[in-house]
């Protein structure tokens, strides 16, 4: 990942779409904002419930602020895609160039996605690849590589050998599938000593520490845990090992190796704690930053094609459509304190 500011003004430049000079305004519930003649954008955010997704909506409001786009309300989906369906609809009928949402279930948004190809209406997907249905772009990181990062960590860490449990997202949605099955199958490939207890949550995390306690009971002897979402299972998790005795420091007996996905800062003063040991860092800054660069470029009659970007990333080829691969660093201890993580200057 390219260092940054370490406070949370991400630099524009050389993203040329984005005027000069014009400024703008938008948060949930306020009124579309004029952006000195740009295309209005519609965004949905899809949960409130995520501390992680909180952070990219903070950072959408900040790109808005500096870039002088043209923004209608933003709506929220609340992790129900017959929301989602109904404010697109909303965005459809308040004059929406181009759309941003970041669909949970990704395989019930494709008759939405086919309506909004069908009026040339673009979307740009975040964080989460539409099964089917036309977009322009999806903006995400490499899920798979999530899940391997995690399976290399933690499997290293014991040695091969043991018990390790790991809570599942969604698997209706696509980033669930690709963490949960690259996870597994690199433990199967490179650790086939360590037995993994996959845990389905729906990415709730009331739900995994319900799961949690129940495998705790039954196998005590877990000496992992691979969270899939940091953001809604952190806070959960450390309570119930807390409850249990079984939050040890990293490097004393009886600590469980716990690697999870977010890169939020909650995650980072954990690591710094000792209470987890890693965390692959999503992107949220990034996620925000060129969603609407892409929905803009969109709205406008710009085209990508597949191959490298100009900011670190590879754009690849869909059968329905194109995606940017933005980096998503492993933080340990060695690096959790690296000021270009996001999660070290949101609160800046």
């Amino acid at each position: 990942m390219k260092p940054r500011n370490a406070h949370v003004a991400v630099a524009i430049a050389g993203v040329v779409l984005l005027a000069a000079g014009a400024t703008a305004c938008n948060r949930a519930g306020a009124d579309a904002t004029a952006g000195g003649g740009k295309p209005s954008i519609g965004v949905d955010l899809p949960r409130a419930d995520s501390d992680f997704w909180n952070s990219y909506s903070t950072y959408l409001n900040l790109e808005v602020k500096k870039g002088g786009l043209r923004t209608l309300p933003f709506s929220s989906s609340e992790n129900d895609v017959t929301k989602l369906v109904s404010n697109v609809q909303v965005m459809e009928r308040t004059g929406a160039k181009a759309i941003v949402m970041a669909p949970q279930d990704t395989g019930a948004i494709a008759s939405t996605l086919d309506r909004l190809e069908g009026k040339n209406i673009p979307v740009v997907s975040v964080d989460t690849r539409p099964d089917t249905g036309k977009v322009f772009m999806v903006v995400r990181a490499d899920n798979r590589a999530y899940g391997t990062k995690a399976c290399e960590y933690i499997g290293k860490q014991l040695g091969g050998k043991g018990k390790v449990t790991e809570f599942q997202g969604d698997l209706t949605s696509i980033n669930g599938r690709d963490r949960s099955e690259a996870f597994e199958s690199c433990m199967k490939e490179k650790f086939p000593g360590i037995k993994v207890f996959p845990l389905p949550t729906n990415w709730d995390g009331a739900v995994a520490s319900s799961k949690l306690q129940t495998l705790l009971a039954q196998h005590p002897d877990i000496k992992g845990i691979y969270m899939q979402a940091g953001g809604v299972f952190l806070q959960p998790t450390l309570a119930l090992l807390q409850q249990k005795g079984l939050l040890k420091p990293v490097g004393d007996a009886g600590h469980i190796t716990i690697v999870s996905n977010d890169g939020i800062p909650q995650e980072f003063e954990a690591i710094r704690k000792g209470q987890i040991d890693a965390t692959v860092s999503q992107p949220a800054d990034l996620y925000a930053k060129y969603a609407l660069f892409y929905a803009n470029a969109a709205a406008e009659g710009k085209t990508f094609k597949p191959g490298p970007t100009d900011h670190g990333s590879t754009i690849i080829q869909l059968p329905n459509g194109l995606e940017d691969q933005l980096p998503a660093p492993l933080v340990t201890k060695e690096n959790v304190d690296d000021e270009s993580l996001w999660g070290n200057s949101i609160d800046k």
